[in-house]
């Protein structure tokens, strides 16, 4: 309502603005013709000429009236120059204020419900660099005053902000206006005021903040570098510390480029996801899923059974898909490629130089213009008392602690409630452990829906998971017997503790990025739980880079590669020109059975960041080939922009969610909506159609009923 009351305020002031004509007196002609008149007026009642001229050119600023230009010029002609710029200047302030204050309360809301996610960026740079960006734009004259202020109410700037810079950035061209006012007969036109050259002093007093940013990030710079002593040739124009997917598609992009770069890796080529992560963690999925198939062989109209399998003949398959892989992170390939792989453990002494400790023996020196840091992360273990007593294996060790087993441990703890957690309690519970999870969130998935979350704890538990959250872990306890060693674990909910014994216990509660080791500590480059980096991915030397989960935000492969491209880029031409990251579309699954799949926002992140949305939903129980294949459960969920088509994210569950949610991954990539996608031919039958059908139903909740209403009638008339 209020919004509504200041709406109709400012229209009917605008439309009484024009209906009496004031438009027509405020242009060149009409001023110096009545300016005899005004400078009676003046001389007879200074101040009230005065008042009434601050408060008229408040009310056009505000307003966002034709006519400012005339009224300044009408200031320095009445008042002199001194008076008119101290007069112009403080009204000219406190109605772009004004006009500031009405667009942000009338449309920044809407603006942001309907545009939230493409003006994140923005916003994100406004309220780090908005004075200098804004105080750019007042000192250049050029830019129409009212349209800066209409725009920078849509954005975070404080409103002290606008103000002070506002004040200070109008001022020169204030004062040319002022001055030209003062010798108002020798203005021909508006035009005239500001000539081709005055204009482009203008444009260079406009680039001066930022030319003056750029210097003061340089001499930043050399104060950063002033204890070092800058190497006046370099062997490498890169070198790459960490081989594992952030590091291999740098060092792949600057050999492509023929730069010359050199790769550290200490253990293995192709680092966490090859050897301990995403590989092998699907190969055992995929063995997991098989013994479910044939233990649930009826619902396909088959004889169930029981499957028969060694463990040992599990695990090692694991490890030969990881062989089968590893060439295509070889050191061969990359050497192949112009990469010198160097192995050993990497040291930064000084910003451009690299201290390799071979691992046969010996150290090697690198000098290089540029250095990516691509360390990767670890397992994080929890500081619980008793953990190292009873032992405790995490997702890098116990690939190679299960591969010796003739059967997979009788009674498993899985604990953490994460992807890493859900997906190894899935599997091992499918051949054959009995499994307790236990999750200090209140849900497993937390990230996830309340709605996606139960949907995979059913799935867990129909498997024989048995599910604790909410639970806090307080420690781990032995006992000797004459039976043997007994290991267990106590969690508590509510006060209220419970013991629960096992014989291995799985820690996945995150990963950690690995920031000791390699001179960090000692060239003084901050870290946090991750390096500190800016948007290029620099940290506090402008040469040193970070990618990957050393870096954040996210720990997925595939974002440690999209990383990847701007660390190499950025590195190797950043004096040319530097690329932010964009993060705005990032996918990732969970490959539980089924899977959980998902891009851009769901309900809990929309809500949490206040952004308006619509939901639409299909579930696969409608879908002929899930119903065909026997994987009718699950659903397809996507928000969109209140009353239109645009996506705002979307969530998978079910089989193959993580293939089918690249069509919407391409869709928010490049601004297609929904409409596109239901316009679109998928192969029948397909699961990919569930994109389609959920398109579908956005579109028939969106239907023109009175439209349709009219099309009934029509059709009535043209029967008879």
């Amino acid at each position: 309502m209020k919004k509504a009351l200041l709406l109709l305020v400012v229209l009917a002031l605008v439309a009484a603005f024009f209906a009496s004509g004031l438009h027509r007196q405020l242009d060149l002609d009409a001023l110096k013709a009545g300016m005899d008149g005004f400078a009676a007026w003046r001389e007879a009642s200074p101040l009230v000429v005065a008042a009434l001229y601050f408060a008229a050119y408040v009310a056009v600023t505000a307003l966002s009236l034709p006519g400012a230009a005339v009224m300044t010029l009408a200031g320095g002609a009445l008042f002199g120059l001194g008076w008119a710029l101290l007069i112009v200047s403080f009204a000219s302030t406190i109605g772009a204020t004004l006009a500031f204050l009405v667009s942000r309360h009338l449309l920044r809301d809407s603006v942001h419900a309907r545009f939230g996610e493409r003006l994140r960026a923005i916003d994100q740079g406004i309220a780090r660099d908005g004075a200098f960006y804004l105080f750019s734009l007042r000192l250049v004259p050029a830019f129409p005053f009212f349209l800066i202020n209409l725009l920078m109410g849509l954005t975070p700037i404080r409103t002290r902000t606008f103000y002070w810079v506002s004040q200070i950035g109008m001022l020169p061209g204030t004062l040319v206006y002022v001055n030209a006012g003062t010798e108002l007969g020798a203005v021909d036109s508006l035009g005239g005021v500001l000539s081709p050259a005055l204009v482009a002093s203008f444009v260079l007093l406009g680039l001066f903040p930022l030319l003056a940013r750029w210097a003061l990030e340089r001499v930043q710079a050399r104060r950063v570098y002033a204890r070092w002593t800058r190497p006046a040739r370099f062997e490498r124009n890169l070198v790459v510390i960490g081989a594992g997917a952030a590091g291999l598609v740098t060092a792949y992009i600057a050999a492509a480029v023929k730069a010359k770069v050199s790769l550290v890796e200490a253990h293995k080529m192709g680092g966490d996801c090859l050897n301990t992560g995403c590989v092998p963690s699907k190969a055992l999925i995929r063995s997991a899923k098989l013994a479910h198939q044939i233990r649930h062989a009826g619902h396909y109209g088959l004889d169930t059974a029981e499957p028969r399998f060694s463990f040992h003949k599990v695990m090692a398959r694991v490890h030969e898909v990881i062989r089968k892989i590893e060439p295509h992170d070889s050191i061969a390939r990359y050497t192949g490629l112009g990469v010198e792989v160097v192995q050993g453990y990497a040291r930064v002494v000084d910003p451009w130089t690299v201290e390799v400790a071979l691992n046969d023996g010996g150290t090697q020196r690198i000098t290089t213009r540029s250095i990516v840091i691509a360390a990767g992360a670890r397992p994080a273990v929890p500081p619980l008392p008793g953990l190292e007593a009873v032992g405790y294996l995490t997702s890098d060790t116990v690939w190679d602690a299960f591969a010796r087993l003739d059967a997979p441990p009788r009674r498993l703890v899985v604990l953490g409630g994460g992807p890493i957690g859900c997906e190894l309690a899935q599997c091992f519970a499918r051949l054959g452990s009995q499994v307790t999870q236990i999750g200090r969130a209140p849900q497993l998935l937390p990230r996830e829906d309340e709605d996606v979350a139960t949907f995979a704890r059913t799935t867990l538990e129909r498997d024989g998971v048995h599910v604790l959250t909410g639970f806090e872990a307080l420690r781990c306890e032995r006992e000797e017997t004459p039976a043997g060693e007994r290991k267990f674990i106590v969690v508590a909910r509510a006060g209220e503790e419970t013991r629960i014994a096992f014989d291995a216990l799985l820690c996945a509660v995150g990963r950690e990025a690995r920031l000791e080791g390699y001179g960090l500590e000692e060239i003084g480059i901050p870290v946090q739980r991750t390096v500190v980096t800016n948007e290029y991915l620099e940290t506090l030397y402008p040469n040193i880079y970070a990618a990957g989960d050393v870096a954040g935000p996210y720990q997925f492969t595939h974002v440690a590669a999209h990383q990847a491209w701007y660390a190499a880029v950025n590195a190797l031409f950043g004096k040319l020109k530097r690329f932010k990251v964009d993060y705005r579309v990032v996918p990732h699954t969970t490959f539980i059975d089924p899977e959980v799949a998902r891009v851009g926002l769901n309900e809990r992140e929309a809500r949490a960041r206040g952004i308006a949305f619509e939901v639409t939903r299909y579930g696969l129980d409608d879908l002929d080939r899930a119903i065909a294949d026997g994987a009718d459960h699950g659903f397809v969920k996507v928000l969109t922009v209140p009353g239109k088509d645009r996506i705002l994210g979307a969530t998978i569950v079910g089989e193959h969610a993580g293939e089918l949610l690249a069509e919407f991954t391409l869709a928010m990539k490049h601004g297609l909506g929904l409409n596109k996608i239901l316009g679109t031919i998928h192969t029948y039958p397909t699961l990919s159609e569930a994109s389609k059908y959920a398109a579908g139903e956005w579109k028939r909740a969106h239907a023109p009923q009175r439209v349709l209403g009219w099309l009934a009638r029509y059709h009535a008339w043209l029967r008879g």
